[in-house]
């Protein structure tokens, strides 16, 4: 069974801005985005920077240090300088709570 634990509010998204929190000590940045919530580990493959001080642009995000984009459904990166994928993680939304399982889906 796979354990959901409460990450943020939905409230407290913003469309198309990463919330970077903290589950269980692993960095997460939450995504809400073209009417979907996204959860993606938040440490670039690349260079340990966080993801979530980077941009949103169709369904992918961007490190600010190196331009590597990380789809936000699989993880993988859309270009060089990173090459490979960083841990997205299910989502689920019950009334205002978004929930996060630290269950890797890729």
């Amino acid at each position: 069974m796979t354990a959901f634990r409460r990450a943020c509010g939905l409230s407290e998204l913003e469309e198309d801005t990463p919330k970077r929190v903290e589950l269980d000590g692993t960095p997460v940045s939450v995504v809400r985005t073209e009417g979907e919530v996204f959860a993606i580990n938040d440490i670039c493959s690349h260079a340990n920077v966080s993801l979530s001080e980077g941009e949103v642009e169709d369904c992918q995000i961007e490190c600010w240090l190196h331009g590597s984009a990380f789809d936000l459904r699989t993880g993988k990166p859309s270009g060089l300088p990173a090459t490979r994928p960083v841990p997205v993680y299910p989502v689920k939304i019950e009334g205002d709570d978004v929930l996060v399982s630290l269950t890797q889906e890729s």
